[in-house]
């Protein structure tokens, strides 16, 4: 029976994601139409109170400057509230650019909470004003509309805009401590490497390619691969496409991208079509990217400048975290199949010995001298030692090899020596 084929990600809802236009431009539409169905609601409130009891309408017209007060006061107030939230998050940013690293921006600009609170703020504000436009400004004592319906929606807006400014606040605030920075970065690169748990190529080789397809589009980082039209293109044609570079990677023109196995070749255009490029890494299909954020802060924190080495430590039990869950894999490629269960698609994984490189050696070279940090490093080698599989234990043993030399390099005093070797699950404890 042939394996049941996993179904990719979408690449278009991740791309929107790191955007913040969409959400605020969708809930600006809806208000939009959603004012035209108020003014609607209130004309026929008035009409049916007037078939119903004509004379309930002297008594409904009574709410009609109150009401239109209300709204008069929401559209004003919204826009108050829609630059404190720019000028939150705007400190926010410059915050964690200078304190975490700059890779971490993405982090505020995915934030759900923080695109909702702009979302219903702005909708907030474009309600209130378009439901304006409706008012009944027809001379005499026919009336026609109350914004009754209208008052009602906008003060439910304003209700709902209040709780998500606090939780809005709330968020934020949490994001400017590096604790749960790096928990929302540990959080993203666990929900790709279990993205990546897709099926294993087959046991034998795969036929020899038949072409070679290069970059032919802007240079970048290689932020991820529309694996469901690759799919698609490699069945229309009954090939596998083999993907060259690993997602992070920077590609330039000519670079070769794809190797294509089978007896006919898809138009390049149509291939390199499906490589998302742009000025900077993502977490959509990037497990190295994630501890690339982590390494950065923990290098940051070592810094002369902030010379903060707990945080450090901090970085070193997500990154040990993030680690102990590859280490009992064995290093493969990732397999993708259409819908009848044949191979479509090969994509490279980062090697264990990789990640282990990427996580420890700048921690490693730039802490040498915090025995805090030389202590969690060894205690982190050495769990990882102890669960990882036969093959990924080399590389944790010449990280261990390295660090014992660069603290007795860096550490004159054999007892200190001692002491900084001296494996520590909080560094000193």
């Amino acid at each position: 029976m042939a394996p049941r084929p996993r179904r990719p990600r979408s690449t278009i809802r991740e791309h929107l994601r790191d955007t913040l236009w969409f959400a605020p431009l969708a809930a600006m539409a809806a208000a939009w139409f959603a004012a035209v169905f108020s003014v609607a609601m209130d004309s026929v409130i008035v009409e049916a109170v007037r078939d119903a009891e004509p004379d309930y309408v002297a008594s409904l017209t009574a709410f009609t400057s109150a009401a239109k007060g209300i709204i008069s006061a929401v559209t004003s107030a919204m826009l108050t509230f829609v630059g404190v939230v720019f000028s939150i998050s705007l400190v926010a940013l410059q915050m964690a650019s200078s304190q975490f690293s700059p890779r971490v921006l993405r982090l505020y600009v995915r934030s759900r909470i923080t695109k909702a609170t702009l979302a219903i703020f702005l909708a907030t504000f474009v309600f209130a004003l378009n439901v304006q436009l409706g008012y009944d400004d027809t001379p005499g004592d026919e009336v026609t509309s109350v914004p009754l319906f209208s008052a009602a929606v906008a003060l439910l807006l304003v209700h709902v805009s209040l709780v998500l400014f606090v939780l809005y606040v709330n968020s934020t605030l949490r994001l400017m401590r590096v604790t749960f920075v790096m928990e929302r970065i540990v959080a993203e690169t666990m929900r790709t490497l279990r993205h990546w748990n897709a099926q294993t190529p087959p046991d034998g080789p795969l036929p020899e390619p038949v072409t070679v397809v290069g970059h032919d589009r802007r240079s970048g980082a290689l932020r991820d691969v529309n694996l469901s039209r690759l799919i698609r293109i490699a069945r229309r044609y009954g090939v596998v496409v083999e993907v060259v570079p690993e997602v992070g990677d920077f590609l330039t023109t000519g670079t070769p991208v794809f190797r294509v196995h089978g007896t006919r070749v898809p138009p390049a255009r149509r291939l390199t079509g499906c490589l998302s490029v742009g000025a900077e890494r993502s977490m959509h299909q990037d497990v190295g990217f994630g501890l690339r954020q982590l390494s950065d802060i923990a290098i940051r924190a070592l810094s002369p400048a902030v010379n903060d080495p707990t945080t450090a430590v901090t970085a070193i039990d997500r990154l040990q975290q993030i680690l102990a869950v590859v280490a009992t894999e064995p290093d493969s490629d990732t397999a993708w199949l259409d819908r009848r269960g044949a191979l479509r698609v090969v994509m490279p994984e980062p090697g264990f010995a990789g990640m282990v490189a990427q996580a420890f050696t700048e921690i490693r070279l730039c802490g040498r001298g915090q025995p805090q940090v030389t202590r969690r490093l060894v205690a982190a080698l050495d769990d990882l030692e102890a669960l990882a599989a036969g093959e990924h234990r080399e590389p944790l043993r010449e990280q261990r090899r390295l660090l014992t030399a660069d603290v007795l390099a860096s550490v004159d005093a054999p007892g200190e020596q001692v002491f900084a070797l001296r494996p520590d699950r909080q560094g000193i404890s």
